[in-house]
């Protein structure tokens, strides 16, 4: 693998009794905390909750195991939110959910938080990316290539 750049052009915010808006395409989305006013249809968000990647992302986020965490982490006059950017093929849209966890560090992610066994990763966000980073890079960490506990070798030792 070599390293790479990716531009997220992320769309969005879709509240939650919308998530039929979606894109029906392959992408990486995000699930957000937020407030909605219906009347000026804005939203305002408070909180990002997790980073996912689909081959559909309207079905994916439909039919997502997690809502009920998401739900959880909501407090009282928010609501869920979503903005989507699409990529493909699946090792790079894999590839970039991966850097945009290990990097914003969700709490309602479990994977890739702690460890990033990609080669060195580039993420360019522009469109309604509240929240999210709009450019940052992130390298393999030492636990993802099996050197975990081994220390820097700056200094060879004799």
């Amino acid at each position: 693998m070599a390293a790479k750049t990716y531009s997220l052009d992320f769309d969005g915010y879709w509240p939650a009794g919308a998530v039929a808006g979606l894109p029906a395409s392959s992408g990486v989305y995000c699930v957000y905390a937020c407030t909605h006013d219906a009347r000026s249809r804005t939203v305002s968000l408070k909180r990002l909750l997790y980073i996912g990647e689909a081959v559909n992302i309207r079905d994916r986020v439909t039919a997502h195991e997690r809502w009920d965490d998401w739900l959880r982490r909501l407090n009282f006059g928010e609501e869920l939110c979503f903005n989507a950017a699409l990529i493909s093929p699946q090792a790079d849209r894999e590839r970039a959910e991966a850097a945009m966890i290990f990097k914003h560090k969700p709490p309602c992610n479990t994977q890739c938080v702690d460890t990033f066994r990609f080669d060195t990763t580039t993420i360019w966000t522009s469109g309604k990316n509240a929240l999210l980073n709009p450019q940052f890079t992130v390298s393999p960490t030492p636990a993802s290539l099996g050197l975990a506990g081994l220390g820097t070798f700056s200094q060879p030792r004799w």
